[in-house]
């Protein structure tokens, strides 16, 4: 083979291997965790205790006859949390029972 054709080649293979290395997108970091409920809201919006959900919902409302007439905020009717648990319950139960405030 041709001593030049080896050469302009080779000079090929390297700039495309450069190109590749320094033209590659880093990949965006993962957004973060919230552990969410069945209705869709975070486990910050539920007590522990009663399991209410204290977010508010909002609902079209209607007139007499029928017609939209905007919204209503009600409150979400979720009783219980069903997504992840923290990490603390999973491994380590509770030792103590909950205080009476």
């Amino acid at each position: 083979m041709d001593p030049v054709s080896l050469l302009v080649g080779g000079a090929l293979l390297a700039s495309g291997f450069l190109a590749g290395r320094l033209g590659r997108r880093r990949p965006a970091p993962p957004p973060p965790v919230t552990p969410v409920c069945g209705c869709g809201h975070a486990l910050s919006q539920h007590d522990r205790d009663t399991s209410t959900c204290y977010a508010e919902l909002r609902r079209d409302t209607y007139d007499k006859r029928g017609r939209w007439s905007g919204h209503s905020w009600v409150p979400c009717t979720c009783r219980q949390y069903v997504g992840p648990r923290p990490i603390d319950e999973v491994f380590a139960p509770r030792l103590l029972p909950p205080t009476a405030d």
